[in-house]
């Protein structure tokens, strides 16, 4: 049962991690044109297929239920959390650490919005919820559930998700920004480990990039 265990989370963190790091890249290019509407769509479909894979091994070959992965039956409690969590992010860290960059003179988001907000505004929605659903899917509630299964500890667990985690956000984002990354995404997994609710987690992070990539952009520049 055990060695059952080890082989389908090395096959799953294969496809969780290794088709990620397929998107960014050269064979993205088998998608279209980086730039073009078809490819950003395309490239969102192929994340949710890597989830739905994922949760189909899960079923299916671990025979285990969602709630392994602590995603459990909708309450509004998640919610709430998961906006409390936001609010901590958006007001407090986020702010913090885009100030410690700049101190180290450390490029920080800049060059990566920019690129980001280069997409249809439609696109963006479609881009956070599949960030907030797929990515934390995969790197929180299947990758440290599953890494601190296999290894017996948690703190191993969690560090190698957000290492990962964060270091899939490079080729986007620059160092900068992952540096970043190794601290909220330390803190998500600390909320996720604590409060066991992968719907709060999603809450969460759909709530920061949607107000970074949808609600402040149209606030300021109008719809796109």
């Amino acid at each position: 049962m055990e060695n059952r265990k080890a082989v389908s989370t090395v096959v799953e963190l294969s496809i969780a991690w290794g088709g990620v790091v397929l998107l960014l890249s050269p064979a993205d290019r088998l998608l279209g044109p980086s730039g073009r509407l078809a490819t950003q769509l395309l490239e969102q479909l192929v994340l949710w297929v890597l989830a739905g894979l994922i949760v189909a091994i899960v079923v299916f070959w671990e025979q285990q239920p969602l709630a392994s992965m602590n995603l459990r039956p909708f309450h509004w409690s998640s919610v709430a959390w998961g906006f409390l969590l936001a609010a901590v992010l958006m007001c407090v860290v986020v702010p913090s650490l885009t100030w410690a960059l700049s101190v180290a003179g450390i490029a920080g988001f800049e060059a990566g919005m920019a690129k980001a907000l280069e997409a249809p505004v439609g696109v963006r929605i479609i881009a956070v919820i599949t960030a907030g659903i797929v990515e934390d899917t995969l790197f929180i509630g299947y990758a440290f559930t599953r890494l601190a299964r296999v290894s017996g500890n948690g703190w191993l667990a969690g560090a190698t998700a957000v290492v990962v985690a964060s270091l899939l956000h490079l080729p986007h984002w620059g160092v900068g920004p992952v540096l970043a990354y190794v601290v909220t995404g330390g803190l998500a997994v600390g909320f996720f480990a604590w409060r066991r609710d992968l719907l709060a987690n999603i809450v969460a992070h759909v709530t920061v990039d949607g107000m970074a990539l949808v609600v402040v952009p149209m606030l300021t520049r109008g719809i796109d």
